[in-house]
Order: C-alpha cells, then structure tokens, then sequence
C-alpha cells in the first residue's frame, strides 16, 4: 500500500517528516508519496522557491528514508492528486480547509469530491477536529503546532 501525502512543503517540517513517518509505520505503508502540486490549490501567489526546487530539496532532505517519495503533479484538488493512492494523508487543519464550501460549485460538488478520496490517515492539529472515518495518526504533542508558516517567520528549529 502507497500513501499520499500532499502539501506544498514550504519549506519541509520536522512536523512533515514526523507525519509522513507515523503514516508509514502505523498504516503498514510500502511507500509514502510526499505530494507537491505544481500550483498549490489556495496558494496561488506562495513566496519561496519554485516547486521543483523545493521537491529537489526534498529528494535530498529524505534521502535517507528510502519508502519517502517525492512527486510533483499538475492536480490540484486533493481527489485528484490522491488518485490511485491506497491511502491519503493530511493533518486535521487540512481536512477542515477541504470541507470548507469555498471549494465546490456546492454542496453535492464537495460531497462527492471527499467521497472520491481514498481512506484518510490524519495528523492532529488542535482546535481541528478528526473526523471518525480517519485513522488518527500517533505524533508527538510537540509537533502538533508546527508549521511551515512558522519556519518562515523566523522557528528555525522546526525545519526539517
């Protein structure tokens, strides 16, 4: 089985590789997919490096972790970029975003995109809530805020 974990890593976390990890480990995975889309939905206009150098930073980054892959896709919605995955990947703050109207031209638009995802492994991030249909992934309370906003404002300590 091959998990897909998406996000624009910008720039990668601790929090990212713990994840990422958790997700190998705990869903008995061969492989997890760290997915970056070419241009992340919602973040149009993202500041940093270009996505094929933050996906080359990766690659050399994980090196070590041979069952951690790096993909870049052109897909931007998670139903999409999640297809053909065994499971997919995200913290509980994602999933609140996704659910989120905004998205969808409606309701039954945003009802059949997530009944389109594969089963769902799912980070906590407090105040977010994980729904019931998620496997809740094991990570240190620690990492739970860690952000890539975060390293850009200045946490050094939680890049990756």
């Amino acid at each position: 089985m091959i998990g897909c974990y998406p996000g624009s890593f910008n720039p990668a976390t601790i929090a990212h590789v713990a994840v990422a990890e958790a997700a190998w480990q705990q869903c008995q995975l061969e492989r997890v997919d760290l997915v970056l889309s070419r241009v992340a939905l919602g973040k149009e206009a993202t500041d940093g490096p270009p996505v094929d150098d933050r996906a080359d930073a990766l690659r050399q980054l994980l090196a070590n972790r041979p069952w951690i892959g790096v993909v870049v896709t052109d897909s931007q919605l998670l139903v999409e970029v999640a297809h053909g995955y065994d499971i997919l990947v995200m913290g509980a703050d994602k999933w609140a975003q996704i659910t989120e109207d905004r998205w969808y031209l409606s309701a039954a638009q945003r009802d059949a995109a997530l009944a389109g995802l594969p089963p769902i492994a799912m980070a906590p991030r407090p105040p977010h809530i994980i729904p019931a249909h998620a496997v809740e992934l094991e990570i240190s309370r620690q990492l739970w805020g860690v952000s890539s906003t975060g390293v850009r404002s200045g946490r050094n300590e939680w890049k990756a």
